[in-house]
């Protein structure tokens, strides 16, 4: 196999072998943030101006949402092609050409004169989006090695779990003080910058695999197939729940078109779209299923909490991504401590402890009333952080530790699309329940009335009245999100207990491939 550029970020000796990040990785993972982190805001950023969007351009929520559900169903198309991109072109030009994109995007969506030119334009820049983090996350991986893995991860991560909670904050003071088309022309000044640092840091050199061909079959069935599940699980919120004949229609194709693929990719012989055969690596397969449920876990505190403040307590977005910060706190204090121990003792010792944190962390919104104090409530999120901390990056860390050098940027690709489709089962589940309970304790609610269905701009006074059935309802689902997360302990338990420099050897990056 031909050297691979990324393998000189790492210098020779010690800090090869996991004593630690030296200077030029560490540039490097910054560089690689100052990119990412404009993808994982936009995901969030835009919720709050969707009242704002819709009276502007005189539409309703059926059609205004799209210019949510177009971005993340665009992201999920186009995160299959990275790993394929990235050993076809070089992670530089990748990376520099999805940035490129989703300013293009960003830029397009700031300018756009109608609700059919923004959801357009929106899925432009999704398209951009979708390949920013599993390309970071595939260039620091080759550039780290596999001994420092949790190291490197828990730099990458932190724009992952910031995010959530910075997204609605600044898009909530955009929208109040600024204007909403800001919430879009924001990106432009940061995608030049992180453009200009990609141009000096980013190391330049031959692909991996430059003869690859791309796998036309697998694009035909793979992206559309996940199109299908997430379009359907979308649609599970606002149309009757998972019941609904055309949510089931929608499904059913997609696991159709998945299951077709997965067939097609273990008679290929050559590189298929994903490599399922990673998969016969009970590491990274026993990773990947708990990377779903974290990616559970995650969006759905991320649709619940900002929902019951605003909806069950009468706050503005604003206010509500203000008290969601006590969630990133924890998340940062224990990203860098979690990279530390999953490198020295493995992911096995420390992703329990953060499950046990997620659920020690929810059982108070589980368990809220009507009055329930926000200072409780900010200290539950901070430690709903430091299970995320403990929890996001030591698994997807663990899942690439035993792969060789030619499998990490398709791993990585494929660890995202478990990621965002553990997301949308999430919100699109918890919506579902969410809705429904509201439905039957406040029976004059509108359809879907749990989210912006228009439960969250009642009057105050009438709030005062309907808000302990509300907090009834918001408890509810969250004993379900709390059953969700738990199902994380059963692969937790079975992920390595062991450092990598304990178990990997140097060399075993080039290890022939799985069968």
């Amino acid at each position: 196999m031909a050297e691979s550029p990324f393998t000189k970020a790492a210098p020779p000796g010690g800090a090869a072998r996991g004593e630690g990040l030296d200077r030029q990785t560490v540039l490097l993972g910054l560089v690689i943030v100052s990119g990412a982190v404009m993808a994982i805001l936009d995901t969030t950023i835009v919720n709050v101006a969707l009242d704002t969007l819709g009276r502007d351009f005189d539409t309703g929520l059926s059609t205004i949402q799209w210019v949510v559900t177009g971005y993340m169903l665009a992201m999920g198309t186009v995160i299959p092609l990275t790993g394929w991109a990235v050993d076809r072109f070089g992670g530089r030009r990748v990376w520099m050409t999805s940035i490129t994109l989703f300013v293009i995007g960003s830029g397009l969506s700031g300018a756009a004169w109608n609700i059919e030119s923004l959801i357009f334009f929106r899925v432009l820049q999704g398209l951009g989006g979708g390949m920013l983090m599993p390309t970071g996350m595939a260039i620091l991986t080759m550039a780290a090695g596999p001994h420092r893995m949790g190291r490197i991860m828990s730099i990458i991560g932190v724009p992952m779990l910031l995010g959530p909670v910075l997204g609605p904050v600044l898009g909530g003071w955009l929208v109040e003080d600024v204007d909403w088309r800001w919430i879009f022309f924001v990106n432009l000044p940061v995608g030049a910058a992180a453009l200009a640092l990609a141009w000096w840091r980013v190391p330049s050199g031959p692909a991996e695999h430059a003869s690859s061909a791309l796998d036309w079959r697998g694009l035909i069935l793979l992206p559309p197939g996940f199109v299908l599940l997430i379009y359907g699980l979308s649609t599970a919120s606002s149309h009757g729940g998972f019941g609904d004949p055309a949510t089931i229609a929608w499904l059913a194709g997609g696991v159709a078109l998945v299951g077709l693929f997965v067939l097609h990719s273990l008679r290929r012989r050559e590189r298929s779209l994903i490599d399922v055969r990673l998969f016969a690596d009970r590491t990274f397969a026993t990773a990947a299923g708990a990377v779903f449920f974290v990616g559970v876990a995650l969006m759905a505190s991320m649709l619940l909490i900002p929902l019951y403040y605003q909806t069950a307590r009468g706050e503005g977005a604003l206010a509500a991504g203000l008290l969601l910060a006590p969630q990133g706190l924890g998340a940062a204090t224990a990203m860098p401590i979690g990279g530390v121990i999953t490198d020295r003792f493995g992911a096995g010792r420390i992703v329990p402890i953060g499950i046990v944190l997620l659920v020690a962390g929810t059982v108070p919104f589980a368990l809220v009333e009507a009055d329930t104090s926000y200072w409780l409530l900010g200290a539950t999120l901070y430690v709903r952080g430091l299970g995320f901390g403990c929890t996001m990056m030591p698994t997807m860390s663990s899942a690439l530790t035993t792969l060789r050098r030619a499998a990490v940027s398709r791993a990585s690709s494929t660890l995202n699309i478990i990621l965002q489709l553990g997301g949308a089962v999430g919100t699109a589940l918890l919506a579902v329940i969410l809705s429904r309970q509201i439905s039957d304790r406040i029976p004059q609610a509108p359809e879907g009335g749990g989210g912006a269905g228009g439960m969250g701009q009642i009057p105050d006074r009438v709030r005062e009245q309907i808000a302990p059935k509300l907090a009834e309802a918001f408890g509810y689902t969250f004993w379900v999100a709390i059953a969700l997360t738990a199902v994380l302990i059963i692969p937790a338990l079975m992920l390595p207990r062991r450092g990598a420099r304990e178990n990997t050897d140097p060399d075993a990056v080039d290890a022939p491939p799985i069968a």
